[in-house]
């Protein structure tokens, strides 16, 4: 095996290791901060007024969606008004927080 080869394989499965590891969250701190996510996320049939779609269920998504939406909208990768106000307000821990309380609902 060549070195180049080696390296890549070292590389891929550092990748593999670093990529699905992430600090775990608190579920019962998660709960408290999704007080104003249900306005919105909770309502059954909600649209969004402009530009109009349907609010997303968020109640069982997957951990790492979450985790990675609300970075995208905290960094502004994502850009929907409201929620790049809310994702700024939260610390990594308190979205880790959160992922780890909606990923553990029923959908």
């Amino acid at each position: 095996m060549t070195r180049l080869q080696l390296l890549g394989l070292t590389v891929a499965a550092a990748l593999l290791v670093t990529g699905s590891v992430h600090a775990e969250g608190d579920k019962a701190s998660g709960r408290k901060l999704i007080y104003t996510c249900n306005g919105c996320h909770g309502v059954p049939g909600y649209e969004n007024a402009y530009p109009r779609y349907p609010v997303p269920k968020i109640a069982g998504q997957n951990e790492q969606y979450i985790i990675n939406a609300l970075h995208g909208y905290k960094s502004g990768d994502r850009t929907h008004p409201t929620m790049v106000a809310q994702a700024q307000s939260l610390s990594d821990k308190d979205i880790d927080d959160i992922a780890a309380y909606l990923s553990s609902l029923a959908k």
